[in-house]
């Protein structure tokens, strides 16, 4: 009932910004460009979690773009989707074209939030931002299709206040591939995408469930890249590398 409410009134309550506040709009034109007005970059944190695999970012989290995805993700401003996931879009690309090329779609593979959060939250944002990017890629003339195959197998603590090695160690063996995954994400490349990337535990385990279900069988899955919105600033480089 909450989702189908959140997207009823999303068409029919007055919009505003959801980076700045601004009347009338719900992203206005300086808050877009600071989501998806320069070009997405390298992300690496400190420290660095085993196995991440090289993941490109959108955007700093910070000031409009923090605004926006919290505006989404929690409060149910479902219509910055669209917006999201252009940004996330442009970090596929690059998370592409930095990896080693290999025929087949763009398999796009979002990191399941915890099933309590999505219930809380009345829908998947990570999901939600997913599907816009993968629209978006195909509107510009690149074939992809989102596939929610990662499960979490048990329960995790809330990530909130952990430090780096506690959230590893919280999410260490917490996703799988579901029954029959492996043989989906045959031929495609795979891109791991998120929301938002802190210090890079989801996204390790993430690929580490892939590389698990798919075994060296599937060659374009043995460095699945990643692809996120955001980073903290000090995650994000300066320069394309």
């Amino acid at each position: 009932m909450r989702g189908w409410w959140q997207e009823i009134s999303g068409l029919v309550l007055p919009a505003a910004c959801g980076g700045c506040g601004a009347a009338r709009t719900p992203l206005c034109g300086e808050c877009a460009d600071a989501l998806y007005g320069s070009v997405a970059r390298r992300a690496r944190p400190v420290p660095e979690p085993a196995g991440l695999p090289v993941v490109h970012a959108a955007a700093p989290y910070a000031d409009a773009v923090r605004a926006v995805l919290l505006a989404h993700k929690e409060r149910g401003a479902l219509g910055l989707a669209g917006p999201l996931g252009v940004a996330l879009a442009g970090a596929v690309r690059l998370s592409v074209d930095f990896a080693a090329r290999s025929p087949g779609p763009l398999l796009l593979v979002p990191v399941p939030s915890a099933r309590r959060a999505v219930r809380a939250r009345g829908h998947d944002a990570a999901r939600r931002i997913a599907l816009a990017a993968a629209g978006e890629l195909r509107r510009t003339g690149t074939e992809a299709r989102v596939l929610p195959v990662l499960r979490q197998c048990r329960e995790v603590a809330d990530q909130a206040g952990l430090t780096a090695r506690q959230r590893v160690a919280n999410l260490a063996g917490a996703l799988v591939v579901a029954a029959g995954g492996g043989r989906l994400l045959e031929g495609g490349r795979a891109v791991l995408v998120d929301d938002l990337m802190t210090t890079g535990a989801s996204l390790a385990e993430a690929a580490r469930a892939l590389r698990a279900a798919c075994g060296p069988r599937f060659t374009g899955l043995a460095q699945p890249s990643a692809a996120v919105v955001a980073v903290p600033p000090l995650s994000f480089e300066t320069n394309r590398n």
